[in-house]
Parts: structure tokens; C-alpha cells; sequence
């Protein structure tokens, strides 16, 4: 009986990481951007980060949520953004997918499942800043990996001349 039960689990943890190996668990790519100088809503379940959170008072993610946005290099956006693509480009699994003047949007995937989590980064003129988000595309719950990929974003962003 013991047997016949770890086989099976075996075999389930199997079928998860071939689904993975196929692409099955990258999701679908949301709705993203910059719309009157707000990035999306955090997600209203605990997977995701935003500089933002402020923006959508009563989210019911709010607390979780919550990350500081970025600051600007003292040589101005074009040199932040430029450090920032460095930064995301040196993080394995990590591919930048779009940029522009003031915005970028790169995706993680993970290495065995393929799970592919979105990140985005806009320069706030005004705030003279950069406002960032990252969210998982499918789950409920990220176990902190956005919090801790954008925090390891912004230690090496900070670091960096």
C-alpha cells in the first residue's frame, strides 16, 4: 500500500514537471503598461508587488503588496533605465521583453516548471523615480518570490554605476 502510494506520488510530481518542461504552467500574458501613470492594480491575492499600492486605497492586498519603487541614477532616466536592463539581463531566467524611453517590462520563468512571472518598471517624471510591479501569472500565492526577486533587483541596481 505504502508502495503503491509513493508511486504515485512519484508519478504526480513527474507529470507536474514535464507539464512545466512543455510550457503548460507559463500562463497567459496579462493586460500590462502604464495608463495615466499607474502601472496595474497589485493582484488581489497575495502574488504580487507594487510601488504603487498607495494608488488603490481599500486593495485588499495592500499590506502585502508593498514595495518601495526605485530611485533615479543621479545621471538622470536614460542611464537608470540602461543600469536596470544590466541588472535584469545578469539574473538568470530573467529576459527583457519590452523598453521604451520610460518603461520596461521583462518576464522571470523558473527553471524546472517554467512558472513566468511579469515584472515592470516606469520612470515617474514627476517623482523622479521608477515605480515597479511584479506578479505571478498563475497561483494564488507567491511565497514572497516577487518581493525577493525585486529586492535583489534593487540591491544590484544600487550597487551599480
Amino acid at each position: 500500500m505504502i508502495k503503491n502510494i509513493f508511486l504515485i506520488a512519484v508519478g504526480l510530481v513527474a507529470l507536474v514537471v514535464i507539464a512545466g518542461q512543455a510550457g503548460l504552467l507559463g500562463g497567459q500574458r496579462p493586460e500590462l503598461g502604464v495608463v495615466d501613470g499607474r502601472l496595474q492594480p497589485p493582484s488581489p491575492t497575495p502574488n504580487s508587488v507594487s510601488s504603487q499600492t498607495h494608488l488603490h486605497p481599500g486593495h485588499p492586498q495592500a499590506a502585502y503588496a508593498a514595495v518601495e519603487p526605485l530611485p533615479l541614477k543621479a545621471a538622470g532616466a536614460a542611464e537608470s533605465l540602461r543600469v536596470l536592463v544590466g541588472v535584469l539581463q545578469a539574473m538568470p531566467g530573467v529576459t527583457v521583453v519590452e523598453q521604451k524611453d520610460n518603461y520596461l517590462r521583462a518576464q522571470a520563468q523558473t527553471r524546472w516548471l517554467k512558472f513566468i512571472d511579469d515584472l515592470e518598471f516606469w520612470i515617474d517624471p514627476q517623482q523622479a523615480r521608477i515605480e515597479v510591479r511584479s506578479a505571478s501569472r498563475l497561483g494564488r500565492k507567491d511565497f514572497g518570490v516577487n518581493r525577493a526577486r525585486l529586492e535583489a533587483i534593487r540591491a544590484a541596481y544600487l550597487a551599480a554605476n
